[in-house]
């Protein structure tokens, strides 16, 4: 059988099995992850994907159940956001999250020929949004602790700006953004402010610190949040709230044929089975049980840390949450190494290159010492 062409006839199921199996065995494995922010989901996330595979979020009339739960789960986000009335729905991820908070925001400012403003520090779904929406993307600059300097946003806005951006949980650095002075710059402008926590949104509620950057900010006006990260989800699942349904409404187009009359989503067809293993997840685990996976990522986090400075390497910033840049020399030859040995680091941009770990929940203490071990024998060899 040509591998890349359909058989003519049956494939007995234990043969396929056996092909699966033979291509599960060639993915690597998260014990030796320190470059994704996704993770193992909770069992109990796993179980409620697979009760819910068929159904179809797109077509909500048929599936009354899941469409409950996906209301329930948006409810319970708002509430931990700081509103407990926002609406919004559950996506595939943070990219279809952020081009849907901009394309509102677009939609509702009656400007086509615009620009939208986001830090240096924005994950690279601003540059598709850009690209699809048509939209100028104005990269301002960050201050000497890697959060967007307020100033340089300011002097990027303009009459033509449809939307700001603000990052809780920059994709290389986890650090936040100052976003009550970017609400204050979008309140007084009147523009749709974003913030993009698709890392920090299951983090910064449960580290012990108030750190206020969600809707309890008059002037923010969606979030980007993903459970398929630290919400211990199954993928894909990311979240788009909007403090408003005006916001929301923007983005809605008839549907003729389906059981609702109108759909906001990006896609039509969306799986239940996310929206159900976000809910179970959630509320399987409360408020009590993020913390519990926080603290330990913030454990493994001080871990690596004090462990790194034993060998003479130091973060770029302190960490804010489980998210570290290590300052080395040639991060790219280290990386190159440390991939060789079986470690998947990633870095970070220019012009402060470093080695970016993200330290999850499949993460060990045992792990990170072995880690640090080929880390500083890889420095002295190179």
């Amino acid at each position: 059988m040509r591998e890349d062409s359909l058989p003519e006839d049956s494939i007995p199921e234990e043969e396929v099995l056996r092909i699966l199996d033979e291509m599960k065995g060639r993915d690597l494995h998260y014990d030796r992850f320190f470059s994704t922010m996704c993770t193992r989901p909770h069992s109990i996330a796993v179980k409620a994907h697979n009760l819910f595979l068929e159904t179809n979020l797109g077509d909500p009339g048929l599936f009354p159940g899941v469409a409950e739960l996906e209301a329930r789960t948006i409810r319970i986000m708002g509430e931990l956001l700081g509103c407990p009335d926002a609406v919004g729905y559950i996506s595939t991820g943070g990219t279809e999250s952020n081009i849907q908070a901009i394309r509102a925001a677009r939609s509702a400012s009656r400007v086509r020929a615009g620009n939208i403003v986001v830090p240096a520090s924005a994950h690279f779904s601003f540059d598709k949004i850009g690209d699809l929406l048509n939209l100028e993307v104005r990269k301002a600059d960050l201050d000497e602790n890697l959060k967007v300097d307020v100033s340089s946003v300011e002097r990027l806005v303009d009459d033509r700006t449809v939307a700001m951006v603000g990052i809780a949980g920059t994709t290389e650095f986890g650090q936040v953004d100052p976003i009550d002075k970017l609400a204050q710059i979008a309140k007084d402008r009147r523009i749709h402010l974003h913030v993009d926590a698709a890392f920090g949104g299951f983090v910064l509620p449960f580290l012990g610190q108030d750190y206020l950057w969600d809707f309890r900010i008059d002037g923010v006006s969606s979030i980007t949040i993903d459970p398929h990260k630290m919400g211990m989800s199954t993928i894909p699942a990311g979240g788009l709230l909007f403090r408003t349904t005006k916001d929301i409404n923007a983005l809605e187009l008839d549907t003729h044929y389906l059981t609702v009359a109108r759909q906001a989503s990006l896609t039509g067809t969306r799986s239940g089975a996310s929206a159900a293993a976000t809910y179970a997840v959630m509320i399987h685990l409360g408020r009590s049980g993020f913390r519990n996976v926080v603290g330990y990522c913030m454990d493994l986090t001080r871990h690596l840390v004090a462990g790194s400075r034993k060998i003479g390497v130091n973060p770029v910033i302190k960490p804010v949450m489980n998210v570290v840049a290590l300052t080395v020399k040639s991060p790219a030859e280290v990386r190159s190494e440390l991939i060789k040995l079986g470690w998947h680091v990633s870095m970070t941009r220019e012009p402060n290159r470093a080695l970016r770990l993200i330290l999850m929940p499949h993460i060990t203490h045992e792990n990170i010492d072995l880690f640090l071990e080929d880390l500083e024998a890889t420095l002295k060899n190179l």
